[in-house]
């Protein structure tokens, strides 16, 4: 999922008085709908506090490349993966990653340690240099479907990601939309 795309949908400009966000999307997205468009590694912390309720990571899938000497800029160590947000029994969002790694930290923390990448940045304390790359919305298979493709980058991780929120009408629900007849 290497993007080669480099142009930029969204835009934090501040001042010592103000702040803007600027995010080029469809027009039918909502305001909560850009929060989560925007979150820098911190989408599970945002849900949480949406749902008032405990998001976790169920992991789909993860095929590393063999560790060798450990990571560094000269031996980078590559992992595609693909977990899902959820809620309960619910899939909030589906999150299908390229990982590079380049520091043993980051190596500890996301093979040994099994941090989820927005855990790697928080226990990191740092912000990471956020892209967001692509934004669509569409129908599929009868419910209305958000994406964003994104990159999120500090001093030893690059992560690639495409994020699908399969079922919008979670944002206009919210807790109504976890109980299981509202499928």
């Amino acid at each position: 999922m290497p993007s080669t795309d480099t142009s930029v949908l969204a835009r934090d400009t501040y001042t010592g008085a103000s702040t803007s966000v600027e995010i080029d999307c469809p027009e039918d997205v909502t305001g909560l709908e850009r929060i989560m468009l925007v979150a820098q590694g911190d989408l599970q912390r945002l849900l949480s506090a949406f749902f008032a309720r405990t998001i976790t990571i169920e992991s789909i899938y993860s095929h590393t490349e063999p560790r060798g000497a450990g990571a560094s800029p000269e031996n980078p160590i590559k992992q595609a993966r693909q977990v899902h947000l959820k809620c309960g029994p619910r899939v909030l969002c589906i999150a299908t990653s390229s990982v590079t790694v380049t520091s043993a930290e980051c190596e500890r923390l996301l093979l040994d340690e099994k941090f989820a990448l927005g855990q790697i940045f928080r226990h990191l304390r740092c912000y990471p240099d956020f892209s967001l790359i692509s934004v669509g919305a569409q129908v599929v298979e009868g419910k209305r479907e958000l994406r964003r493709r994104y990159q999120l980058k500090t001093e030893g991780i690059l992560c690639e990601i495409l994020e699908v929120f399969p079922d919008r009408d979670m944002f206009l629900k919210g807790t109504e939309w976890l109980s299981p007849d509202q499928s």
